[in-house]
């Protein structure tokens, strides 16, 4: 029932291969290694590709990957401990050769491989005949709850329970007054009858000791309450660049289009010097470096030197060989002892907006990374923990492929046809305020862009897209190149269909050579299915050589929903059997989040996509790409 089976290292040599039909499978487990082992997304041992289903197993301390391949359709639930027994069989086999590093062998596996398959189906079968055991409290859902939300719960129920039946909470003066007469019933009865039950007894006790303590309502009344402060008014808020009257001249956006050049002169000679900032490729996202911590480092060594001073001061108790603690020799190490280092990331990772779900299949990937690797002596478990999944952060940002929009371009150009660009996302991101960044950054390096407007939703979408046109042919005048005009929109109004506007578009561009076009489409949530349905025909229609997710950097969980359902609808709704999907992201309101910067990890993850650009600011000039490496610095930090 197995179509394959295969042994090889993670250095591309296999070892030993078996394969029960005649198919190909080279395309599945190329794409098992691009996608999941080299991508960093080990957490989950299953991956599915044409029509099968590959299961793999690694061991880290001889640098060995098992694969074993199978029919999705078939339900085989003894593949685990299968992978298991082979992985412990062939490494107890050919343990020193392994060790040795001797590959470029024969290894004779066959028997042992049937032997082992032949006890795995007869212990599925077995299984099959069991009735289906209750999870686990660790497999279930309530197990990855935080702490706090069930703190929270916990509160809930209590004031749940101190309301009454009219949902009225009951006062506590109330319960006092009842116990009262509850006790003053019990001392009457006692009188008649001679012996009294356990209860009657503990409630008489409880008693005597308030009157010998006195009322806690009468200690409250001779508590002199304490006045309540009186309540301000709203202060209106002071702005530290608010400006006065005469700024209102230079604030003043809301006039129509400048009559003469001077008018146009006037309203950029703030913006000049724009011009010229953004030739070439878009500069490194710039964020804390780690010799900047160092320097920080190096200033406060004075008191580093007290602290630890102190702190071997009060921790004489603990013993002499205390710095030896956390310190592994010569151990491999197991899922249990790296467990308190993955919680302590996983708990770090969410509280810096990286996505649940993302944060413990981050967390599993590291654990089935380094489960069974032999550590050195002076290595420690958190240190390796740490280093590993800091590693597999920069891999999961760094992109597949290299995605060079100007060579794109020019090539384009060469072809004699429009690069086209379509930019969707959800409602509020910023789609066209960075669409208009990115184009000042193609009009800087000499490129002709023709923005389409197919935004026919949202009132005065158009109106901007036409403000930031004038903007741009401002700041790059028709003269300094050679009179073409450098920016034009591409507008049928409101109501249209968008697909319609954008074929236009790209036809008026194709007619009048024009380089780049930017399609500007409506905001809508990755809910609603007929606004889906018109981006999914849009993309379809079209064929865009790129298209861009619009998504901001404030989001945590949201960013996953928002892909995968974008993702999904251009998949369900484009009627094709090799759909467009999205080819890379663009972030916004990078500078709004100092160093929660999670949903840069969580949007990579999910589409294995490309960060193309991030948005800095509000200028055309606050634009950037992503830097791998300080992002993760930021994010470990």
């Amino acid at each position: 029932m197995l179509d394959l089976f295969t042994i090889f290292s993670k250095g591309g040599i296999v070892l030993w291969c078996f394969q029960g039909t005649s198919q190909i499978f080279t395309p599945s487990v190329n794409a098992l290694i691009k996608t999941v082992i080299l991508q960093e997304r080990s957490g989950n041992n299953s991956f599915d590709h044409n029509g099968l289903t590959l299961k793999y197993k690694l061991d880290n301390e001889f640098e060995l990957i098992f694969v074993v391949a199978f029919q999705k359709i078939l339900q085989l639930s003894y593949v685990d401990k299968f992978l298991d027994d082979v992985h412990l069989e062939f490494r107890d086999k050919y343990k020193e050769d392994l060790q040795n590093s001797r590959y470029f062998q024969n290894f004779d596996f066959s028997r042992c491989f049937q032997s082992v398959l032949l006890s795995c189906e007869e212990w599925g079968k077995k299984q099959a005949c069991i009735p289906k055991q209750m999870r686990t409290f660790e497999e279930s859902q309530k197990s990855k709850k935080t702490v706090a939300s069930m703190i929270e719960r916990k509160g809930d129920e209590k004031e749940n329970k101190k309301k009454g039946k009219n949902n009225e909470p009951v006062k506590k003066e109330q319960l006092d007054n009842n116990n009262v007469d509850k006790v003053t019933t019990v001392l009457n009865n006692s009188n008649k009858n001679e012996q009294l039950s356990n209860e009657d007894l503990i409630m008489q006790n409880r008693m005597k000791l308030a009157q010998k303590m006195g009322s806690p309502n009468a200690r409250k009344n001779k508590q002199p309450k304490s006045p309540k402060p009186a309540k301000e008014g709203k202060k209106p808020r002071v702005w530290d660049l608010g400006g006065n009257a005469k700024d209102v001249a230079v604030l003043e956006y809301t006039r129509d289009k400048p009559q003469n050049d001077d008018d146009i002169g006037s309203n950029v000679q703030a913006d000049s010097t724009m011009v010229g900032q953004m030739v070439g490729g878009i500069r490194d996202l710039e964020v804390e470096s780690e010799e900047d911590d160092d320097d920080d480092d190096d200033d406060d060594d004075e008191q580093q030197v007290q602290q630890n001073t102190n702190k071997k001061q009060s921790s004489k108790s603990s013993g002499m060989f205390s710095m030896f603690r956390g310190l592994v020799g010569q151990k491999s190490l197991s899922r249990e002892s790296m467990q308190p280092a993955l919680d302590k990331l996983r708990d770090h990772l969410i509280s810096k907006n990286v996505a649940s779900d993302i944060a413990y299949k981050l967390c599993d990937s590291v654990a089935s990374k380094l489960e069974g690797k032999v550590l050195g002596t002076f290595e420690s478990i958190a240190s390796t923990v740490k280093t590993t999944l800091t590693d597999s952060l920069v891999q999961i940002l760094s992109p597949r492929r290299r995605v060079d929009i100007l060579r794109d371009a020019m090539e384009a150009k060469r072809q004699g046809r429009p690069f086209v660009m379509a930019f969707c996302g959800v409602n509020g991101v910023g789609k066209s305020t960075n669409l208009a960044k990115i184009c000042f950054w193609l009009i800087e390096n000499n490129l002709r862009v023709l923005i389409a407007a197919c935004d026919t939703f949202r009132a005065g979408a158009v109106e901007q897209l036409r403000t930031h046109t004038r903007h741009l042919n401002a700041l790059h005048p028709p003269g300094r190149h050679n009179g073409s005009q450098m920016v034009q929109l591409y507008e049928k109004g409101y109501g249209k269909d968008a697909a319609g506007i954008a074929m236009e578009a790209i036809s008026h561009a194709r007619d009048n050579r024009i380089d780049v076009v930017l399609i500007d489409t409506a905001g809508r949530m990755q809910d609603k299915e007929p606004l889906m349905r018109a981006l999914a025909k849009l993309v379809k229609v079209n064929e865009p050589d790129l298209v861009l997710f619009v998504g901001e950097a404030l989001v945590g969980n949201e960013a996953v929903d928002q892909l995968v359902k974008f993702n999904q609808a251009m998949a369900d709704y484009s009627s094709s059997h090799n759909p467009h999907l999205i080819d890379g992201i663009v972030l916004t309101k990078f500078d709004t989040i100092d160093d929660k910067v999670g949903a840069a990890i969580s949007m990579t993850y999910i589409t294995g996509q490309p960060i193309v650009f991030v948005g800095t600011g509000q200028t055309y000039t606050d634009l950037k790409s992503l830097n791998a490496k300080a992002v993760v610095h930021a994010l470990m930090k």
